[in-house]
């Protein structure tokens, strides 16, 4: 994939090489602890990476823990696993924002005595007013003007714990007028009387965002910062920070460029943390987990591929372009590649049982199936067949619609890899549900061959009664219903779709196929879809099974 991935952004790397400006090239990704990653961490991830590849350089993933009061332990250990997982490689040891503390406090005071940055005492509702808007300049801050020495001064009281949160504030001094509203001098630390889950007590004052960042880069060496197309507008402010503060010459090396493209919009989907947050919280969903959320760790749980992901992060590209993207091109990235390499299995999901009339009572025999049509060199799997079978409910009808070739009173099919098999009667319950059928066997059918050489139009799969092993089978669907469920003129729990999860308990798969079976394992149900073990099973008690797609899309 390294080889073949190019883009816009590796052509200004491939001037920036010849220029002479680089001598090589270092990503990195930056993602800040407060949350699980999702689909649209995974494309920025890949686009870093795999740039990284192409160019055999450097990767760094740093968490960009500033903000003490949302981060935690939890999400950093996350992060670097569901890395790992999606490009299937070790990652260097992870960097912290928070180890370049003492760093950012430099710079922050060599911009104060360069005259660049100033203590402000407005109120945030103050400051608000004074910002101006989209079509109005802002007004400078009273404090603006502030000697050097005194900013100095009260820099360093904000530091050492003197004043309360909010009190007091460092803002860049660039210019109110600037028709780029982050521009309009702003904070870069503000007071936070909070406890860091790395750096304990040691500090009371935290960089802003915008301001950290820059810096972080250019503190590990990062030649290209590549980040998504919402930063644009913030780039100027991280040249300034990068200029102003005189980075390059401090550190002796080239500063970074920004690069910036469009991030990942999905349909049915949504991924802004905090909205993903109100799902978790609400109890709208199992977790950061649920394999309903398109979060890398929802997405591994439910069985999607890494390397499906990174396929799908591939085929939409990288453009400056806003695009949404239908969620149905993800699902036929996963469907492709477990089509070329999930094992092959049945397993009844509703079952309906069959008493075979004619076969010998307390026979049982062993069938071979192949476990996959295109790699004979797996072998064959076996099950046992006997006669008490189990069928899906929908594959018999008392009345059949019009091309209906499946079982009903009357009509021939033929069993995966058995025997055919006719439907002579049905029986029911008090209520007229169909509770068994009754079916005789073709003894000389075997494999679906018979001597007289006819053919039957409808093959469906069974497991036998005998070796039936229970299971619990989820099937997962989207967990929206609408496209665009970030629309904020309803609450989101109003755009749930309410059949996105169905849990059967009583479906079975032969006893054979649980030998070995271990938590990820990913296969193919015959004429069901595509299901993985999920994490959450306990395999002395029940094994469960995700629907990680269907054989084709059945979304409407």
């Amino acid at each position: 994939m390294a080889e073949e991935f190019s883009n816009f952004i590796h052509d200004f790397i491939d001037e920036d090489l010849e220029k002479g400006v680089y001598d090589h090239v270092q990503t990195r990704f930056p993602p800040e602890p407060n949350g699980y990653l999702h689909i649209g961490h995974a494309k920025a991830i890949c686009i870093n990476w795999f740039t990284k590849e192409k160019y055999k350089g450097t990767f760094n993933l740093r968490l960009d823990d500033t903000n003490p009061g949302k981060e935690d332990i939890e999400y950093a250990e996350s992060i670097r696993k569901d890395i790992e997982w999606l490009v299937e490689s070790e990652l260097p040891e992870t960097l912290y924002a928070s180890d370049y503390f003492d760093f950012m406090y430099e710079v922050a005071i060599h911009l104060i005595e360069k005259g660049k940055a100033f203590v402000c005492d407005l109120s945030p509702e103050e400051m608000k007013e004074y910002r101006g808007t989209l079509t109005e300049p802002g007004k400078n801050s009273p404090y603006r003007d502030r000697s050097v020495e005194e900013n100095l001064d009260l820099f360093k009281r904000m530091t050492a714990g003197e004043f309360p949160d909010g009190a007091r504030v460092l803002r860049a001094k660039i210019d109110m007028s600037s028709p780029n509203m982050n521009m309009r001098d702003p904070v870069i630390y503000r007071i936070a009387h909070l406890s860091h889950y790395r750096q304990g007590d040691k500090w009371c004052v935290y960089p802003m965002y915008d301001f950290a960042h820059p810096l972080e880069d250019a503190k590990e060496g990062v030649t290209h910062s590549l980040c998504s197309l919402e930063f644009e507008n913030h780039r100027p402010l991280y040249d300034w920070v990068l200029d102003e503060g005189d980075v390059a010459e401090m550190l002796g090396w080239p500063r970074p460029r920004q690069i910036e493209f469009a991030r990942l919009n999905l349909n049915y989907c949504v991924t802004s943390k905090r909205r993903s947050l109100y799902l978790v919280e609400g109890g709208y969903v199992d977790g950061w987990d649920d394999p309903r959320m398109v979060t890398i760790s929802g997405m591994r749980r439910r069985g999607f591929p890494a390397a499906a992901i990174r396929d799908f992060c591939e085929r939409i590209g990288v453009s400056k372009a806003y695009s949404v993207v239908d969620l149905g091109l993800l699902e036929a990235c996963v469907r492709d590649n477990l089509n070329a390499n999930a094992t092959r299995a049945m397993a009844v999901l509703r079952p309906l049982k069959v008493i075979i009339d004619n076969y010998p009572e307390g026979k049982t025999e062993i069938i071979e199936a192949p476990p996959h049509p295109d790699k004979p060199e797996l072998g064959t799997s076996k099950v046992t067949f006997s006669g008490e079978i189990y069928v899906e409910q929908d594959d018999f009808m008392i009345e059949p619609v019009k091309k209906y070739f499946r079982l009903f009173p009357g009509n021939e099919v033929r069993l995966k890899s058995a025997y055919y098999i006719t439907c002579t009667s049905y029986e029911t319950d008090d209520e007229g549900n169909v509770t068994c059928l009754h079916c005789t066997y073709d003894p000389e059918s075997r494999g679906g061959e018979t001597p007289d050489g006819r053919k039957v139009r409808g093959t469906i799969h069974w497991v036998s009664a005998d070796s039936a092993a229970n299971v619990e089978v989820r099937l997962y669907d989207r967990l929206f219903n609408v496209e665009n469920p970030s629309d904020d003129s309803k609450e989101l729990c109003e755009y749930l779709n309410p059949n996105s999860l169905e849990i059967l308990e009583d479906s079975v798969v032969d006893k054979s196929f649980l030998e070995g079976l271990k938590v990820g394992d990913t296969f193919q149900f015959m004429r069901k879809g595509y299901y993985t073990v999920d994490t959450n099973s306990d395999f002395d008690k029940k094994i469960i099974f995700n629907r990680t797609v269907d054989l084709n899309s059945s979304w409407k």
